[in-house]
């Protein structure tokens, strides 16, 4: 089976306007079947962009993509309980729960998505999600491949869709505390939105000066962007059902139709490196989580065609 292509939600702090201009582009030119609207690192960023969320999942639909709302990763306030409340008994649009405050509000049974954040590490929490009304579950990205393997055959005797991120920034950690604000001598309730400052998150330097991480508000994400381009096939293989995209300051609309060129067996994973080194990211590639090594590094591996 081909996986599905998917577009996670924008995690930095964006604009309205440049967040409704590349979802428009995103609309008419990128060869991806679902798209994932929604803040997930921070409420306080929450209002800027809420009220966009109907038009914008309006125009992305006519492009042919379906739209998921996706909800906050971290809930402590009495406003974020609200958030997940009224996502919840929203019809609108399906939904993606990234916290289990949100599955507290959501009616018994009610269809739902898990995202990356709930920690779906097993197979019997995988099935108590299904119990729960689950009916797609995003793996974390710190998974190796082996044990995705075994996720994506009980999801699929389970009847469910199995996502894995295959490109973008790495979630490693979320805290209570905003160390970017920090960093700037603010506290989280001050922080005058200091991340709005950092389109592609703050860089957090080794003593030496080396690049180690990137901070995204209460979020602290991985240096380099995962790629796992050439292990797409065997993905395929193990019925891993989507491929989850996470955008990054790019051109996403290229990333993407790399993906969709390799998941449909049009180039050879030479030809797909060489394309993506012309994007000139502004970080490294990775791929060590999936290959049982640190994170960081990229291994090199042995990628068959898909058929």
């Amino acid at each position: 089976m081909k996986p599905r292509l998917t577009l996670g939600p924008v995690q930095y702090f964006w604009d309205a306007d440049t967040k409704r201009d590349f979802y428009a582009r995103i609309a008419d030119e990128a060869p991806v079947d679902t798209v994932y609207l929604g803040e997930n690192v921070c409420s306080k960023r929450q209002p800027f962009f809420d009220q966009h969320i109907e038009e914008v999942a309006e125009r992305l639909t006519r492009g042919g993509k379906r739209v998921v709302h996706s909800g906050l990763a971290e809930v402590m306030l009495k406003r974020e309980r609200k958030s997940c409340a009224d996502m919840a008994e929203q019809d609108m649009l399906e939904i993606e729960v990234n916290n289990a405050a949100g599955l507290f509000h959501l009616p018994e049974g009610k269809p739902h998505r898990v995202g990356p954040y709930m920690n779906a590490y097993g197979e019997e929490t995988i099935a108590w999600m299904v119990s729960k009304g689950a009916t797609h579950v995003t793996v974390p990205t710190e998974l190796p491949g082996s044990s995705v393997e075994v996720l994506a055959k009980s999801a699929a005797e389970l009847g469910i869709g199995l996502e894995v991120q295959v490109f973008g920034r790495a979630c490693l950690a979320t805290s209570a505390r905003c160390y970017h604000a920090r960093a700037y001598g603010r506290t989280k309730d001050n922080c005058q939105f200091v991340c709005e400052e950092h389109a592609d998150g703050m860089e957090l330097n080794t003593r030496d000066g080396q690049s180690f991480l990137r901070v995204n508000g209460i979020q602290t994400l991985s240096h380099s962007y995962v790629n796992l381009f050439a292990e797409v096939p065997a993905m395929a293989a193990m019925g891993v059902t989507d491929l989850r995209l996470m955008p990054q300051e790019t051109d996403m609309v290229e990333v993407a139709r790399i993906f969709d060129d390799i998941r449909d067996g049009r180039i050879e994973m030479a030809a797909a490196e060489a394309r993506f080194e012309t994007l000139n990211f502004a970080a490294p590639l990775s791929n060590g989580f999936w290959h049982g090594e640190a994170g960081h590094r990229r291994i090199t591996a042995k990628a068959a065609a898909l058929a």
